[in-house]
């Protein structure tokens, strides 16, 4: 099957306040394609959703950032809302672990606020990407070609602006995870460079 992702493994890192549906949906569309998802996180033990404009659910990290190894996962889930990405992308260790999928050429999707962590890791100059309107401003700065499309797909590198774009957003992402390895995405990533 084109979009099957049976014994495929996908990493999903957050901080607490990420946008909650970013992460749930996402991740019931990847085991639905049958994927093994893990929540990756700086948190220790629990981690919290943001809904809309208040405190969301609580889930369990099932691997702590300190034991999560690129090489594990064969493709990256960075779901957005504001706290979550303004978190980790000031954490050197989630910057190493997302350069190392773009190092890899492996697949990437990021949503609503999800690029800031890719700024931060060095790996947006010269890609095509969208986001939260909000921070079109910072990904231009980065280098990256921003457009306001409800998904942008890139050598493996998926993007999508808001939770009104999640069932494009899935779709695309299911279709590169399925497709595996991009060379595209090592050599436009400039992660090699860092």
């Amino acid at each position: 099957m084109k979009n099957d992702l049976s014994g495929k493994r996908v990493a999903i890192v957050v901080a607490n306040g990420f946008e909650q549906i970013e992460m749930t949906d996402p991740r019931e569309a990847l085991d639905e394609a049958g994927a093994e998802t893990d929540l990756v996180s700086i948190e220790d033990g629990e981690v919290k959703g943001w809904e809309h404009t208040e405190w969301g659910e609580t889930f369990d990290v099932e691997v702590p950032i300190d034991d999560a190894d690129p090489d594990d996962y064969d493709a990256l889930l960075l779901p957005g809302g504001v706290m979550s990405p303004d978190r980790l992308r000031r954490d050197e260790r989630v910057l190493a672990f997302v350069r190392a999928f773009f190092e890899a050429g492996k697949p990437v999707a990021a949503i609503c606020h999800g690029p800031w962590t890719l700024i931060d890791a060095g790996v947006v100059e010269g890609r095509r990407v969208t986001s939260y309107p909000s921070i079109r401003k910072d990904l231009e700065n980065a280098g990256a070609e921003w457009v306001d499309e409800q998904v942008v797909v890139d050598q493996g590198l998926v993007t999508s602006r808001k939770p009104d774009d999640l069932p494009a957003f899935d779709a695309k992402m299911i279709e590169e995870f399925a497709e595996g390895r991009h060379a595209g995405q090592r050599e436009k990533s400039g992660a090699t460079a860092e």
